[in-house]
């Protein structure tokens, strides 16, 4: 899929999921056009995840296909999300397109597994530390812009707050020694770091720089895991945003999760450091 265009992932998620049960049903699509008197056409925007599927027609398919009572409830709950709209949209004027999509994912996860490396993670960062780092990305933008995107970044950080979302983050040591915004900035941004590590829904991990080459090297990722659907790996670059959910994908970014927590400091060893690199400022 293009990284900058395309159905919201949830959509695919839930297209996938029905072609699959159709197929397991042993049916095509004259027999849904013979039960349901859906066209060709419509099934195969629905199946391609080119159009979104509404509650009725969901719930029709998965009566049709056979799905178990666990199952339709599953495709009805993913089909209602598919068509939600939250607090973000008051962000909509500044938001990338390529990066809504994520906003409302990491809205609706109940954890987050990061590697990053060299940026503190977005939902650990302080409003100066999101400031500069946004500026730097966007040289040009307006003062108004870099700041909304900056509080929106903010917004995200409740979740964490109140423990509804579980936060496990790798970080390459190379993100604790950018002094991003100056020495002050910087101070200030490990000096809250040290503090969000307490939370109980968090865990923190640094990568140093002594422990040589690993997995993951030059490539920062996210995944995200869900209470009703599969979970989704995220990464983006300069222009766009990758979403991937085939399973084999995500098992891939799974293992390599596991990589990294076993060649990273422990949590312990890793507040050590952080205050190391407080005390050499």
């Amino acid at each position: 899929m293009p990284q900058n265009q395309g159905p919201g992932v949830r959509r695919r998620v839930l297209a996938s999921a029905l072609t699959r049960l159709r197929e397991e049903a042993g049916l095509d699509f004259d027999d849904v056009v013979e039960n349901l008197g859906y066209s060709k056409s419509k099934i195969s925007r629905i199946e391609s995840a080119y159009t979104g599927v509404s509650i009725v027609d969901t719930r029709a398919l998965a009566e049709l296909y056979g799905a178990a009572p666990d199952k339709t409830a599953w495709l009805l709950r993913l089909a209602k999300v598919a068509k939600k709209r939250g607090w973000w949209h008051v962000y909509g004027d500044v938001l990338f397109d390529w990066f809504s999509e994520y906003v409302v994912l990491e809205s609706e996860a109940t954890a987050v597994n990061i590697f990053e490396i060299d940026l503190i993670p977005g939902l650990f960062q302080t409003p100066a530390y999101s400031y500069w780092s946004m500026r730097a990305y966007a040289p040009d933008a307006s003062d108004e812009v870099i700041n909304k995107r900056a509080e929106l970044r903010q917004t995200r950080q409740r979740r964490v707050e109140d423990g509804s979302l579980s936060v496990w983050a790798i970080v390459d040591e190379a993100a604790l020694r950018r002094a991003v915004g100056g020495r002050e900035v910087h101070l200030e941004q490990l000096n809250h770091l040290s503090k969000v590590v307490e939370r109980p829904n968090v865990t923190l991990q640094v990568l140093p720089f002594g422990k040589g080459q690993h997995m993951a090297m030059g490539t920062a990722f996210r995944l995200l895991k869900f209470l009703d659907f599969p979970s989704v790996v995220y990464m983006e670059n300069l222009t766009g945003g990758l979403y991937l959910d085939e399973e084999a994908e995500v098992e891939r970014y799974s293992l390599v999760l596991d990589h990294l927590r076993a060649t990273a400091l422990d949590p312990q060893e890793s507040i050590a450091l952080i205050r190391r690199v407080i005390g050499d400022l």
